[in-house]
C-alpha cells in the first residue's frame, strides 16, 4: 500500500501496534506469525466493493476512522455484570470489558472435573506450544483482512479445553462488555476451543455494551470438535449502536461429532460474522440457527461456509432475517460438498422479511457438489408479511400493529425451539420482541 493509499483507519493501527505490549512476546513463532498477518493487513487495507467477500458491505466509513490502541480504565472501570445474567446459566463464566480480562468479575475459581478455562494471556505464560497451531496460522484469503488484524494485536482472549469423555453439565460463558472510553477503541480477542473425544459441552457467548459507544471489536475463535464430541454453541450479540464487531469463527468437525451453533443479531451500527465449518470426519454432524433483527441504519453482515468432506456427513442450517427502517441485513451461505464426501446430506434455508419500504436483505445461498449419492437442498425468500395471515388475527379482533409483532416474533421464535434451555430460551424471545416494531 502507498503512502497515499494509506487510510487513517490503517494509520491508527499501526500506531496500535508499534504500542502493544501483547502476551507471549518473545516466543518465536508467535513473534513471526503476527508480523506477517500484520504486514498482510497493511499491505492490503479495508477491501473495497470488488472484493467479492466485501460486496455488500462497505467499509468507506469505518476506512476514515481512527482508534485508540488500548483502555487505560478497562481493568478498573466498575461494571455491574447482574444486569447481563441469563436465567438458568450459572455456571463457569469468563468476562472481558474492551478486551481486556476482569478475574475479579469472572467465575473460574471451581471448575467441572475435564474442563480447563483460562484467558489466553495466563495461557501463555505456561507451556504454549499446544497453541501453536491456531496462533501461528496465517490469514491470506482477501476477505480475511479482520482476520490478519486480530491474529497481529489480539491481546488476551479464551483458552478452553474439554478432556476427552468429560460431559461438563454447567452451561459455560463468556461474557464481551464494550464501554465508553476517552476515545474509540480497538480491542482484539483470540479463542481457542477443543473438545476432547466423546466430550460434551454447552457454550454461550454474549456481546453485550455498558453504555453507549463507537468501538471496533474483532474476535476469532477456532474449535476444534475430536471425534464423538458434542457441542451446543448459542451466540447472542446485543452491542451498543454506534459500535463495530468482527466475529470469525472455525469449526472442524471429527468423525462422528455434532455441533449446534445458535447465533442471534440484535445490535451493532456494522456488524459482520464469518462462520466456515469442515465436516472433516465421517458421520459428522453441524446445525446451524441463526436470527438477525435489524432497525435503524443497522448493517449486519452474515458469511457461512461448510464443507463436506468425508463420509455421510450432515449439515442443516436455518437463518431468519427481519429489516425495518433503513436497516441491511446481509446473508451468504455456501456448502460444498468435496469429492469423496459421498453421502453427505445438506441443507440450508434462508428466509428474510422486510418490515419497511426502505430497508434491504441481499442473500445469496450457493451449493457446489461433487460427489456421488449426495441429498442437498438450499433456498432463500426474501418478502413481507402474509397478508391472510394479517388478515386472520385482525378478524379476530387483534389491532394491525399487535398483529404485525406477532407473525414477526413467531417467524424468529422458530429458529431457537430446538434450544433445551427454557429460561435461555424465553430470554431470547424476551429480546426479540424489544427490538422487533410495536407498531
Amino acid at each position: 500500500m502507498s503512502e497515499a493509499q494509506r487510510t487513517p483507519f490503517v494509520e491508527s493501527l499501526m500506531e496500535a501496534s508499534a504500542q502493544a505490549r501483547l502476551p507471549g512476546s518473545g516466543i518465536g513463532w508467535l513473534d513471526a506469525a503476527r508480523r506477517e498477518n500484520f504486514d498482510a493487513f497493511v499491505a492490503g487495507g479495508l477491501p473495497d466493493g470488488r472484493a467479492e467477500a466485501w460486496k455488500y458491505t462497505a467499509l468507506r466509513a469505518l476506512s476514515q476512522r481512527r482508534f485508540a490502541a488500548s483502555d487505560a480504565q478497562a481493568s478498573t472501570l466498575a461494571i455491574d455484570i447482574d444486569g447481563f445474567a441469563l436465567p438458568g446459566i450459572d455456571g463457569p463464566l469468563l468476562v472481558f470489558v474492551n478486551g481486556v480480562f476482569r478475574e475479579e468479575l469472572s467465575r473460574i475459581g471451581q471448575l467441572p472435573a475435564g474442563l480447563s478455562l483460562l484467558p489466553l494471556s495466563k495461557a501463555l505464560q505456561g507451556d504454549a506450544e499446544p497453541l501453536r497451531f491456531a496462533l501461528s496460522r496465517h490469514y491470506r484469503e482477501g476477505g480475511d483482512v479482520f482476520a490478519r488484524l486480530n491474529a497481529a494485536l489480539a491481546a488476551d482472549g479464551v483458552v478452553l479445553r474439554v478432556a476427552a469423555g468429560a460431559k461438563i453439565t454447567q452451561t459455560v460463558r463468556l461474557l464481551f462488555i464494550g464501554a465508553p472510553a476517552e476515545q474509540a477503541l480497538a480491542w482484539h480477542v483470540r479463542h481457542v476451543i477443543e473438545l476432547g473425544e466423546g466430550a460434551e459441552l454447552s457454550l454461550v457467548e454474549q456481546h453485550v455494551t455498558a453504555g453507549a459507544h463507537q468501538n471496533l471489536g474483532t474476535q476469532v475463535t477456532d474449535i476444534v470438535l475430536r471425534q464423538g464430541a458434542k457441542l451446543r454453541h448459542v451466540a447472542l450479540q446485543d452491542v451498543s449502536e454506534g459500535s463495530t464487531l468482527v466475529r470469525h469463527d472455525s469449526v472442524q468437525l471429527d468423525a462422528q461429532a455434532h455441533a449446534a451453533l445458535y447465533a442471534l443479531e440484535l445490535g451493532g451500527s456494522l456488524v459482520r460474522h464469518d462462520l466456515h465449518a469442515t465436516l472433516a470426519g465421517d458421520a459428522s454432524r453441524l446445525d446451524t440457527r441463526g436470527v438477525f433483527a435489524l432497525r435503524g441504519r443497522q448493517h449486519v453482515d452474515t458469511q457461512m461456509s461448510i464443507r463436506h468432506q468425508a463420509l455421510n456427513t450432515a449439515s442443516e442450517s436455518v437463518w431468519r432475517g427481519v429489516a425495518d427502517e433503513r436497516s441491511r441485513g446481509v446473508f451468504r451461505g455456501a456448502i460444498v460438498v468435496a469429492e469423496g464426501a459421498d453421502g453427505s446430506d445438506a441443507s440450508l434455508s434462508s428466509k428474510n422479511l422486510l418490515l419497511s419500504g426502505q430497508a434491504e436483505i441481499d442473500t445469496k445461498p450457493e451449493l457446489e457438489i461433487y460427489a456421488d449419492e449426495v441429498k442437498a437442498a438450499h433456498g432463500a425468500t426474501v418478502g413481507q408479511l402474509d397478508e391472510r395471515s394479517l388478515f386472520y388475527l385482525r378478524s379476530r379482533g387483534i389491532p394491525l400493529a399487535e398483529a404485525r409483532a406477532m407473525l414477526t416474533a413467531a417467524f424468529c421464535r422458530a429458529v431457537f425451539e430446538s434450544l433445551p434451555e427454557e429460561g435461555l430460551r424465553e430470554h431470547i424471545n424476551e429480546r426479540l420482541m424489544a427490538q422487533l416494531p410495536s407498531a
